[in-house]
Formats: C-alpha cells, structure tokens, sequence
C-alpha cells in the first residue's frame, strides 16, 4: 500500500465516522421530549407563537430534511443559536474554546514527561524509581474529581501554594485566547507567572491517568526493544548503554507509544468537562455542563461534534505519525 492510499483510507475513515456522529447527535436531539420552538420562545408563549416558531425553525419539515440542513450548517460552521446564551454557538465555541485547548495541551505536555518518567526510570532502574511509579500509580486510580478536590484542600486551603480556581484576572488581549501563550507574546511577565500558576493544578490532575497509561505502554515497548537482536549487536559493538537506548530502543518503542498518546489525547478532551467544572475552568466543559440542565440542544450538539472531530482527527494524526516512524504501518 503506498502512502497516497493509507492516507486516503485513513481520511476517509475519519469523514465516515465524523458522518456517524453527526447522525446520532441529530437522532438523539430528534428523539429528545425537550421543544426546541417552546425554548426559544418560552415556557409563557402561546400555542400559536410556538406553532410559528417551530414552522420557521423547519422542525416540521421531514427527518432527513432537517438532518440535511444540520449537516450542512455543520460543515459550513453553522451549529444554531443556543437556547441559553442566545448566541450562535459558533461563537460560544470561539469563546469558550481556547481555554479548554490551553488546559488539555498543558495537561498532555506533563503527561508526556511524566509518562517518560514512568517508563524509563524503570527500565534504568534509577534510584527512586519505585516510590515515583508507586505514588503515580495510587493518584492514577483516583477518580479525578476526588483528585482535584484533595489537591485544592492541599494546595490551596492548607500549603496556600496554587490557587484554587478559574485562570486569574487577566484580561486576555488575543490572537489566540490562550492566557500563557498571549501574555508570553506580548512580554506581560507576571500575568504569563500568574496564568501559568493558575495552570498548574488542573493540568495536574487531569493529566495523571493518561501519564500512567502511556508510561505503562512506553515501559512494555521498551522491555521488549531490550531483548531483540540488534540490541544485543549494538551492545557487542562497545555502544554504551545511554546510546544504545536513545538511538535503538527509544526509536523502535515510539509507535505503540504514539497510538496510546493519541487515545489519551482524545480521552483527555472528553474527561475535561469535571476537571472544569471543579476548578471553576472556563472552558467547554463548564459550557457543555451548564447547557445539559436546561436542555440546550444546539450548543449540547455542538460542543459533542467538536469533541467527537478532535478525537477522531487526533487519531487520524496518529495514524499518519505511526506511518512516518514505522513504514511497515503503511504495508498492512
């Protein structure tokens, strides 16, 4: 299989399964006992201003019809207009968005290093490496609410050393609405100080789970990359120890390693909604949190269709990545 047709093959995959996802947002706003029209108008409307609503929304049009107009104003950026915002969501999106991305790339960044921590202490066997796996082992099986909670009666109520939510009160001057990256560009030193210490705790806790999952696939691939042949040859060669890992073992361990990076990464967007929502984080996840109650289903389908193409896209990436590291990929 040549790369032209693994990375039509993997595109396709993915448009295929955007398309999926999509269907099932739509049947399941569909099938939902919420009125879309008596939200929009309101609990008091009369019956003829819901009728009318409801005729200029197309909501009596047939199934496939409105599934259609969805789809296409998804693909064209169009999402609605949020029952509770009033706003297209689009925009909320624009709004809410940055914040979420800033927290789940810092996260996956301490991830990494932890992960990388995780495994090789182990296979060089550093001094301290059992009470560094045992400590990331026993945070990893906490539930990440239970998690933050404790790190904020810790870090905040007793040491007073992070803050204890929201991303502080800078006031975020663009492009990209990520407060560390912003204030960098801009050279406001303790505003970059002050978003990157508000940082810190959720990050923490939402990347511990993910840090011990690919640590524990980085330690297996590194394992077995010790006990093949060209290893032992390298070894045989005089190689020191140091080398023959970094230019041998760590090369031929990244691919499984990319694969669990990747589901992680996505895993790590869908599980951000609590860590939000417990450190007042004002992201998609306090969106998404706040629209559940009353029923929005634009801005519910909306952040759902985000989350569902950054998984699916990530993983595509992946894919591709895994291509670029190991070309036998492209031959299965």
């Amino acid at each position: 299989m040549t790369v032209l047709r693994f990375l039509a093959r993997r595109l396709g995959a993915a448009v295929v399964i955007l398309l999926v996802l999509s269907f099932v947002v739509f049947f399941l706003q569909q099938v939902s006992p919420g009125d879309p029209a008596r939200a929009y108008v309101g609990a008091n409307a009369s019956t003829a201003t819901v009728d009318a609503e409801r005729e200029q929304l197309g909501l009596d049009d047939p199934f496939f019809v409105q599934y259609g107009r969805f789809l296409a104003g998804a693909v064209t950026g169009d999402l609605g207009r949020s029952l509770r915002t009033r706003h297209a969501v689009t925009d909320d999106l624009q709004t809410y968005l940055p914040a979420t991305a800033e927290l789940v790339l810092a996260a996956f960044g301490l991830a990494l290093v932890l992960a990388a921590l995780f495994a090789l202490s182990a296979t060089r066997r550093w001094p301290g490496a059992a009470p560094l796996r045992g400590v990331l082992l026993v945070l990893a099986s906490a539930p990440p609410f239970l998690l933050a909670l404790v790190g904020i009666i810790v870090f905040f109520g007793r040491l007073g050393w992070l803050p204890a939510g929201g991303r502080g009160d800078y006031v975020d001057p663009g492009p990209t609405g990520m407060l560390v990256l912003d204030t960098l560009l801009h050279g406001q030193t303790d505003a970059f100080l002050d978003a990157v210490w508000h940082l810190v705790l959720p990050a923490t806790v939402l990347a511990i789970a993910p840090a011990v999952a690919i640590g524990r696939i980085f330690r297996a691939s590194l394992d077995g990359a010790l006990e093949t042949d060209y290893v032992r040859t390298a070894r045989s060669k005089g190689l020191t120890e140091r080398r023959v890992l970094a230019h041998h073992v760590v090369r031929n361990s990244v691919g499984p390693t990319l694969a669990m990076a990747g589901l992680q990464l996505g895993f790590m967007f869908a599980g951000v909604v609590v860590v939000e929502q417990v450190f007042s984080w004002p992201g998609i996840g306090n969106y998404l949190a706040a629209s559940i109650p009353v029923a929005d289903f634009p801005a519910i389908a909306g952040v759902t269709l985000v989350l569902g193409a950054v998984y699916v896209l990530t993983n595509t990436l992946v894919d591709l990545l895994q291509a670029v590291c190991d070309p036998r990929v492209v031959a299965e």
